[in-house]
Order: structure tokens, then sequence, then C-alpha cells
């Protein structure tokens, strides 16, 4: 029976996810390595997915199990590719009974067997991971899912920075563990624009270098406000002055409030400091190689010594960030941070009731966490 399945997966294959520019190159890349080598038009037959209500969608799917069933003119092998289907989504169309049906036929088109000269290629957008047609299509071929990475939710950066480790390495860069953050902030886990911004670095640093530092990152990879914030928090982290007030004033010029600067970059910065820096004391742990590693260091750990840590909407606690903090928390001291998280309080409540300039009130909050220690304390 092993052997059996191990066909079927091997003349199944599906290609899905909501990043369509890299769902239609891996599409591509699979049709190209699935279409028998000298077949002509004869070796692929396409079925255009793209429908625009329920009718044409369950005829699309029709197509294909006729595709299917049908054996290759003058003999030989052929790929049946059903291209770019918009019809595995959970909304109206997806959801039609025309839909269902033609798909629970496609499935047992599939799970009965296709003859042993044809291979059969699905790629589509959007899909709905709860259906019965995507749980079979698992259990019947190989599946690639190729998803956006959300950067609006809590611990995306870990995802986000996999798809850039990975980029890099397949043009033979490394990047540094400073350089991987600065690049996954500024680029936000897009992939299209990982791509892109990583071929200007490989340009730049030619043959000869493909070693990447933060600094190439900074100079070549363009800082949009999610990347200012994150620059910002680092500052802060770094116990860097100067930087950390050329990068409020940049965020003050593109418009953004006190309040959100201070809610958004400094309080969370401050924050995460100052329980790290404690968790750490207390359980003498080592500053991480990269703060991805932190969230193992954070597993070994008794429940009762981590139930206060920050957490994502999925209950789990978001390691990434805190990473972040243990790999400068060496930078302050506990009552340093104290102080702080005291001082962001103040500022908060000067911002909202005294008529001081934002600005001057940032700029005063910034002074007062980083600028006591002339030097980095342990």
């Amino acid at each position: 029976m092993a052997a059996v399945k191990t066909k079927a997966q091997a003349q199944i294959c599906a290609v899905v996810g909501s990043d369509e520019s890299e769902v239609k190159r891996v599409a591509r890349a699979r049709a190209d390595e699935l279409t028998p080598a000298g077949g002509g038009d004869f070796a692929c037959d396409i079925i255009d997915g793209v429908a625009d209500n329920a009718d044409a969608a369950a005829g699309r799917i029709h197509q294909a199990i006729e595709a299917l069933l049908t054996f290759p003119f003058f003999g030989g092998e052929k790929l049946v590719w059903l291209k770019s289907a918009t019809f595995l989504a959970d909304d109206p169309i997806g959801r039609a009974q025309a839909v269902t049906d033609a798909l629970e036929k496609l499935a047992e088109t599939l799970g009965g067997g296709l003859p042993g000269s044809t291979r059969f290629l699905l790629s589509a957008i959007g899909v709905d991971k709860r259906r019965t047609f995507y749980k079979t299509l698992g259990k019947l071929g190989k599946v690639e899912v190729f998803d956006k990475v959300d950067a609006g939710k809590s611990g995306w950066e870990e995802a986000a920075a996999e798809i850039v480790e990975h980029c890099a390495r397949e043009r033979g860069l490394r990047m540094s563990a400073d350089a991987l953050e600065l690049f996954t902030l500024f680029t936000g886990g897009e992939r299209r624009l990982i791509e892109n911004e990583l071929e200007k670095i490989d340009l730049y640093l030619g043959q000869t270098r493909r070693e990447v530092n933060a600094d190439d990152v900074r100079l070549l990879v363009p800082l949009s406000r999610a990347g200012i914030v994150f620059e910002l928090g680092n500052a802060l982290a770094e116990r860097n002055l100067n930087r950390a007030l050329s990068l409020l004033d940049q965020l003050l010029f593109q418009g953004e409030t006190a309040i959100g600067i201070l809610l958004v970059a400094l309080i969370p910065t401050v924050r995460n400091l100052l329980v790290v820096k404690d968790l750490m004391t207390r359980h003498r742990l080592q500053r991480p190689a990269q703060p991805f590693f932190f969230g193992k260091t954070l597993e070994r750990l008794p429940a009762e010594a981590t139930a206060h840590l920050p957490r994502k909407k999925d209950g789990t606690v978001n390691a990434y960030s805190l990473g972040i903090a243990a790999s400068h928390a060496q930078r302050y001291t506990l009552p340093e941070l104290r102080i702080a998280l005291e001082a962001c309080l103040a500022a908060n409540i000067q911002l909202v009731t005294s008529g001081l300039e934002p600005k001057i009130a940032l700029g005063q909050l910034l002074v007062k966490i980083i600028a006591p220690a002339s030097s980095p304390v342990k």
C-alpha cells in the first residue's frame, strides 16, 4: 500500500496560499517539472480556474475531471493543470452547492487513482484550509503552501525572518543577526519586496563579500514607518541617544503623534527590557546569540516564571520581542529600568495634561532613560 500511496503523491501536486506572486512562480516551476519532455501542446492540458460565479467554477472543475479521465493523444504522458483557481476560498462562490458537489467529484476522481500516464497540478489563491477538499489533497498528494506574513499579528517577525533567511541563502548571502532583524522589520514580510531589496544588496556587495551587516541594510533598504518605529525602540535598547533623537524627529516629521510613539515604540521597549532583565537576573539566564533562540530558553523555565510575560493573541509568549530585549538587557540595571518605566508614565500624563511641546516631552524622556550611564552596565 505504501508504494501505491507514494505513486499517487507523485502524480498529484497543489500549490496554494495567499502570496499570489509566489504561488504563481512556484506553480509555473512545478508545471515545467511535471510536463513530459517533448510532449508539445498535447502534453499539458491547462484549465483556467478563474471563475466569476458558481456555475462557471463548477464547469471548470468538471473540465479538469474530464481531462484527468481522458488518455493523452498518441499515448505517452500528460499534465492536467487547474490553474489559478478562485473557488476554494471561504466566499459565496466557494460555499455554493454546485462548487462543493463538483469538488467532491474531483476528490473522488483523484482518490480513485489516476491513469499512470497522467499528472495533476492545482494552483489557487486564497484557499480555505478547513474544507474537506483541501484536507483530501493533503492526503492524496503534495501540497505546498505560500501564505503572506500578516504583519498586523503579534509574533509575525519570526515567520518573516524565515522567509528572509531562505531567500538570502538562495542568493548565497549570509546575514548577521542584527542585519536579519533590521531587514525583516524594514520589509515587513512582503516576499516581493524582500526579493527586490536582497537583489539590491547582492549587486552592491558583489562576489567578493557575501556577509550582510546592519550598516548595509540601513544604507540600501528604505526605512518604512514600521522600520523607524522598530529602529527607535532598538536605539533606546542600545542606549544610543543621538540615533534615538534623530529617529524621533523623523517620526514626528512624518505626522506620527507623540502619544502614539510613546505607546507603540517607547513603553513596549522599556517594559520588555524590564521584564527580561528581571527574568535573566532571577534565573541567571545568558544573553541569547540571536533573538530567535530566546524562546527555547523560556520554554525551559517553570510556568510560574513566565506567567507574567507579554503574550500574543493565541496565548503564547511573544518570544521574539523578548529575545530582542534580552540581547540588550545588559546595557541597563534593574533600578534604571524601573525608573525608566515610571518616567514613561510621567511623560504619558504630561502629554495629555500639559501644553508642553510633544517633541520636547519625548526628547526629555529619551534623555532620562538613555543618558544616565556613560557605558554599558552589566
